[in-house]
This record gives C-alpha cells, sequence and structure tokens, in this order.
C-alpha cells in the first residue's frame, strides 16, 4: 500500500497537539474520528493530558507505541516542523498539516513551507493550512472541518478535491442535507506536496468513486494534472471542475494579439476541453452536475420529455432547456396514444410536452405508467418529471413512482422540485433520482451528461501525418524577430509566406515593386515596433510609380511617432480573394496554447476564436484542426457562405498542424508566434502568411 493509500485508509492515526475540549479545534479531530465510526488505532499527543476522551494520550512522537500510518497535526506553524520531523524519524507515511501561516502569507511563510517539506523528507505531506480529508466510503475523518458534527452523511460515488478547506466543508455539509452520496473528498490548500493531480490520480482507481468533483483555485503541476485527468477519461470516470478565477482577464501586456486574446481563464477552458474535464459554471453545479452523472445513466441525444404537474414550472424547464440547444418535442402518435390510455379522465393533457397531470397526477398508476411510456418512448432521450406543489401533501408519491421506473431504463431521469420542499430533494436524491431546485440546474445536469456522452463516443485520434525531421533552427536569434525574420521561421516549418522583398531605400522599394507586379504593401520592418499599422507603419494599394513618396513619408511619420529611425522596409505583394484569420501561439504557465480565430485588425474586437493546449508529445492532428476550424462562428465564410468561393481549408488545417509542430520542436524558446493575417485562398491556391510575429527566449 502507498503513501497516499495509507493516508486515505490508515489503520493508525495519530493526533498531535490533540486536546481534551472537543468545542476547540484542536480536540475535534480525535472527537469525529470516534464519533463516525474509525475502527483504528487512535493515538492523541499532548504532554498535557494523560487521556483524552478515554484514550491513553503520549506526550510526544517518540512515545507512541510504533509508526502510525497518519499523524493529523494541529501545531501551529512555528512548531509544526518539529512534529513532522519527528514523524518522518519514526517512518509514518504522511502528515496533515492543519495550520494555516505558510506560503499564503508571503515571505516569511514561503521559508516556514520550506522548512516544513525538509522535515518530512520522504514522508508525504497533505496540506499545509488544509482542513484535512474525509473518507465517507470507510468512516474514516481526517479534519477538523464543523461540517462533521452532522450525524449521518449519504455515502455515495462523489469523490471530492479542494484547493479549499472552507470549500471541502461547504460541499460536504450541502451534500448531506440534499442526500447526495459523497465517497471521499480532500482538502489539498498550499500543496506543499501533494496536489489535486495525485488525489484525481488516486480517485481513478478507487471502486467507490464513479465522479470526481473539483474545487479549483490554480495548477502548480499542469501536466501531472493533464495526465491524471486522461487516465480518468479513459476509465470512464467524468471529471467535474469548478474553477475560480474567470473574472481576471489574463491579458496582460503582449506583443502578439494572440497574448491579448488567450487570457489566463481561456487557457483553463482549452486545458479541460482536451482531457475531457466538465467545467462547472456555478457553485451549485459543483454538486448537481457529478449528481446526475453518477446515475451513470447514458444521454443519447438531446430530446426530452417533461412530464409535470403544474404548467408554469413545465415552462420554465422548457425554456431553459431551449436555450441550451436541448429539444422538448410533442409525443409521437404511439406514445400519445399510449399516454391516453392511461387516463381516466379528462383533466390530464398527455399528447403535448410538457405532459401535464395536473390533477391526474396524484393518481400512482397513471404517474408510473406515464414515466414508464415516456422512457420507452423512440422519442425521448431523457425525462424530466416537475414535482409541484401538490406533491407536498404525498412526497413519497413522486419519488416512489419514479424509483419504481428506474430499472427499466438507461435513460436519465432527473427532477424539478418546484416548491420549496427540501424534504422532498432529499427523498428523490436518496433514492437514486437526482432532484434540482432549479431549471437552470437540469439543464446544466443534462449538458453535463450529454458533452461526457460525446467524449465517451467520440474516438481516441492520433495524428494522421508521419513523423516529420526536425527542422534546423541552430541559427535563430534571441529576443524579437522581426516580420521577415518570423515568416522565414514559420516558412521552415511549410507555412508558406507572401511573396515580398527587404528594402533600405527609394529605389530599392521601387525596384522590388516592379518585380512583384500589380499592387504592393509597404511595411515598416523592425524588431523593436510589432504593431506597425499604430505607428503609420503600414500602405496598401501602391505601385511602383508612387512608393517612393509613400517611403520618404512612412519613414518621417514612424519617426515622429516613435522617436525611431525607419531604416528597413518589406515590400509585399497584395493579396486578395481570401479570408482573413489569426493562427498564434502563447505560453502561459499552463502550457503552450495555439489559438485560430477571425483575423485582421479587428481580431481582438470580435474575438471569435478557439484554442488548443498543445501537448509535448505530438503536434495537432489534421482531424484537430479541422475541429478547430468548425468551431469558429466564421466557419461558414470559409465553406462557401452565400456564393462565396470555397477556401483552401485543406491547406489551412497543414498550416495548424505545421505551426504546433514548431511549438513542439522550439519547446521553451518559444515565447509568442502569430501570423495575422494568415489569408485563406481560394480551394486549391493554399494559405499565404502577410504578417508574422514571433519572439524567442
Amino acid at each position: 500500500m502507498n503513501a497516499i493509500s495509507k493516508l486515505m485508509r490508515p489503520a493508525s492515526v495519530a493526533v498531535i497537539g490533540a486536546s481534551a475540549d472537543a468545542s476547540k479545534t484542536s480536540g475535534r479531530p480525535v472527537a469525529y474520528l470516534r464519533k463516525h465510526g474509525f475502527d483504528g488505532d487512535i493515538y492523541p499527543v499532548n504532554p498535557r493530558y494523560d487521556s483524552i476522551d478515554g484514550l491513553h494520550c503520549y506526550p510526544d512522537v517518540a512515545s507512541l507505541p510504533h509508526a502510525p500510518d497518519v499523524a493529523i497535526v494541529l501545531l501551529g506553524a512555528e512548531r509544526a516542523h518539529v512534529a513532522v520531523r519527528a514523524l518522518a524519524s519514526r517512518g509514518t507515511s504522511a502528515a496533515i498539516v492543519l495550520a494555516s501561516g505558510y506560503a499564503e502569507i508571503g515571505e516569511e511563510g514561503v521559508r516556514r513551507q520550506a522548512q516544513l517539506i525538509e522535515g518530512a523528507g520522504s514522508m508525504r505531506l497533505l496540506g499545509p493550512n488544509t482542513i484535512g480529508l474525509v473518507n465517507l466510503t470507510d468512516h474514516i475523518t481526517l479534519s477538523a472541518s464543523g461540517a462533521l458534527e452532522t450525524d449521518a452523511f449519504t455515502v455515495g460515488g462523489i469523490g471530492v478535491v479542494s484547493q479549499s478547506g472552507g470549500i471541502l466543508g461547504s460541499l460536504l455539509s450541502r451534500a448531506a442535507a440534499r442526500g447526495i452520496g459523497l465517497s471521499k473528498l480532500v482538502s489539498t490548500s498550499n500543496e506543499a506536496d501533494l496536489d489535486m493531480a495525485d488525489f484525481v490520480d488516486y480517485l481513478v482507481d478507487d471502486d467507490s468513486t464513479s465522479v470526481i468533483a473539483l474545487y479549483m483555485e490554480g495548477l502548480r503541476h499542469p501536466h501531472r494534472f493533464r495526465a491524471a485527468a486522461l487516465r480518468a477519461a479513459a476509465a470512464g470516470k467524468p471529471v467535474v471542475v469548478f474553477k475560480i478565477g474567470r473574472s481576471e482577464s489574463g491579458a496582460r501586456s503582449a506583443v502578439s494579439h494572440t497574448g491579448a486574446l488567450a487570457g489566463s481563464d481561456r487557457m483553463y477552458d482549452a486545458l479541460f476541453s482536451q482531457v475531457d474535464v466538465i467545467r462547472a459554471q456555478t457553485f451549485s453545479d459543483l454538486l448537481d452536475i457529478p449528481h446526475a452523472l453518477a446515475t451513470r445513466r447514458k444521454l443519447a441525444g438531446r430530446r426530452v420529455a417533461i412530464l409535470t404537474s403544474t404548467g408554469g414550472a413545465g415552462t420554465l424547464v422548457t425554456d431553459s432547456l431551449g436555450i441550451a440547444n436541448f429539444e422538448t418535442p410533442p409525443p409521437d402518435r404511439a406514445t400519445a396514444a399510449r399516454l391516453r390510455s392511461l387516463q381516466t379522465g379528462d383533466h390530464a393533457v398527455l399528447d403535448r410536452n410538457p405532459i401535464d397531470v395536473t390533477l391526474a397526477g396524484l393518481q400512482p398508476d397513471l404517474l408510473r405508467g406515464a414515466i414508464r411510456t415516456l422512457l420507452e418512448s423512440l422519442t425521448y432521450d431523457a425525462v424530466v418529471v416537475i414535482v409541484g406543489s401538490s406533491g407536498l401533501a404525498m412526497p413519497d408519491l413522486m419519488a416512489g413512482a419514479i424509483r419504481d421506473s428506474l430499472p427499466d431504463s438507461d435513460k436519465p431521469v432527473m427532477a424539478f422540485v418546484s416548491p420549496h420542499a427540501p424534504e422532498i430533494t432529499r427523498l428523490l436524491n436518496v433514492q437514486g433520482v437526482p432532484a434540482f431546485i432549479s431549471p437552470e440546474s437540469v439543464t446544466s445536469a443534462l449538458a453535463a451528461m450529454w458533452q461526457h456522452d460525446e467524449s465517451v463516443r467520440r474516438a481516441v485520434r492520433s495524428a494522421e501525418s508521419l513523423p516529420e525531421a526536425d527542422v534546423d533552427v541552430s541559427d535563430l536569434p534571441a529576443g524579437s524577430l522581426n516580420e521577415a525574420q518570423a515568416k522565414a521561421l514559420f516558412a521552415r516549418f511549410g507555412v508558406r509566406s507572401v511573396r515580398e522583398r527587404v528594402v533600405g531605400s527609394v529605389e530599392e522599394a521601387e525596384t522590388a515593386a516592379r518585380e512583384l507586379g500589380g499592387k504592393v504593401v509597404l511595411k515598416l520592418l523592425s524588431n523593436a515596433i510589432t504593431h506597425k499599422s499604430d505607428v503609420g507603419g503600414v500602405a496598401v494599394d501602391l505601385n511602383s510609380d508612387n512608393i517612393g513618396a509613400r517611403l520618404n513619408l512612412m519613414r518621417d511619420e514612424v519617426q515622429t511617432a516613435t522617436g525611431v529611425s525607419a531604416d528597413a522596409f518589406l515590400v509585399q505583394e497584395m493579396v486578395s480573394g481570401g479570408t482573413e484569420l489569426i493562427l498564434g501561439l502563447h505560453r502561459d504557465p499552463l502550457g503552450t496554447a495555439l489559438l485560430l480565430g477571425m483575423g485582421g485588425v479587428t481580431a481582438e474586437l470580435f474575438k471569435d476564436t478557439t484554442m488548443r493546449l498543445l501537448s509535448r508529445e505530438a503536434p495537432l492532428s489534421c482531424d484537430d484542426a479541422l475541429t478547430m476550424i468548425h468551431e469558429l462562428k466564421t466557419w461558414p465564410l470559409l465553406d462557401g457562405f452565400r456564393g462565396r468561393p470555397r477556401a483552401d481549408v485543406d491547406a489551412l488545417v497543414n498550416a495548424i498542424v505545421a505551426f504546433s509542430r514548431m511549438a513542439m520542436q522550439l519547446g521553451p524558446r518559444i515565447v509568442e508566434a502569430e501570423i495575422n493575417p494568415i489569408f485563406v485562398l481560394p480551394a486549391g491556391q493554399g494559405v499565404r502568411a502577410a504578417d508574422g510575429v514571433a519572439v524567442l527566449a
């Protein structure tokens, strides 16, 4: 048994700094271990007591009869490291440090945390600044959370990992109140050693856990989390995360548009999407979604039957589902006939959706028959039963009717409890029927089930392109490349540029314009000035006759605007008939993101973009690239919208894959890179990089 397994299921627990006063934080762990049925050995440690709660109390760690599997350290930050060192020397597998005053408070706390880590040696640490962990499956409460004052909890299949101790207690108490079953709960907090990824990895192999719920503030080790999440996906265990910090734009001062568009929260979205993690949009979703997923029912489509005993509530659910692109079609002819055959009077409306059993709904046989009929109908993929105020008088009626129908189908069945009726909500949840108190929660749960089932249905794809030899990049300079250098770099990996010439004088510019023919573009060429159009460094629709005068004017305007002497210029062919996109790379603590979107000067205005986090092991596949293209709102412009010529999507796919290959080979050397715009020409004519930015470390 490894250290994390011992931490989750210890046979013996030492409580360092335990108090005989159960009302104090330091008195809670022993009291909670005994209250909730821990059957292993408990060793309180405190030189001030001979016994605590009938247990022999030891003066110090050295006096313990043997090394405990786990120790809860309740000492303050000034002394905790002493106990940790003593535990490590005895051979304890893991210690839980509750004290605050570490890295979360600044430099002095960072020093203390380093001291704690050094003292632990090879012993594993949970925390510091943690509230501990709760293993409901095995009745093990290694925590001081006041939520453990609750006498009994519903044990179920949801494992929770939280980077906040207070949130762990909140979820534990909310789940208990609503009858939602949890398996394990862990507060990782400062993550001096063990982090969120470690416990996701553990829960993947935990037979008692079917869904993993995460409260996330940030990731210290993104690649470890990515690996653990992929293991969960491969095992068929959904991971649901509520990530705080969405209000942070994450767009710091950036050289490229990509840097501004790829805010830190969008990086998390990209990561979650790629490892099939479901992102909860509200805090309540962090319980609601896992609760629905824990039923392990399969949502094969987006058609939902709503069985209601109150018309207004039915409309609320219908509207919420419709906003999320679910369908609520009326029953087909055969289903409607079966529903009508169930009623004994004319007071039920059973041939439309929502299916209204306003008065007849109090008849158990009708209710059971209607639910079974809807579950058996080929028209519907899920059933939502609405519990109205009439259900308050007979709470067991609705719960029993739904429960009795569950064995006949694997389609999702859930309830919306319209009145404030916590007892009915809890009754339904305990009986295995996800029950929600808002229509939006119903929608969120179904949307998450659809997302998870889609990821399961989606075959694992590998890159279609054969491995290619590394490109020679040994001669690349450090720092910000000028446009010509950046596009030359991209060309090495297969992204073709527009035809262009580097010039330094009027005569050279006129010659270049004649050689290129037709209309040309004149640009400032500078390693220091990236956004050239902002300082008068771009002129279009020029030819050999007027380019010389325009160059002189540009030189003066740039000098006036920036104080920088304009000594080099680019003369480029003007490209027409293509669609302008932006293709960029941005490095972030989470990894390197590839961004694709509507390009040109409006890129940051419209923000029609999609992103992928790139792996270290392989570039994007052609299929990944094509999926990104299809995700753009402006995809129809590439697909022949209103008579436009179809764009060369295959060439765009190849450019995206090439950009990702460049990122993989250069690794940390590439800080930012961008083509804006990249022109996607009509089918068969390829793509052209018309501008380029690259920053190398």
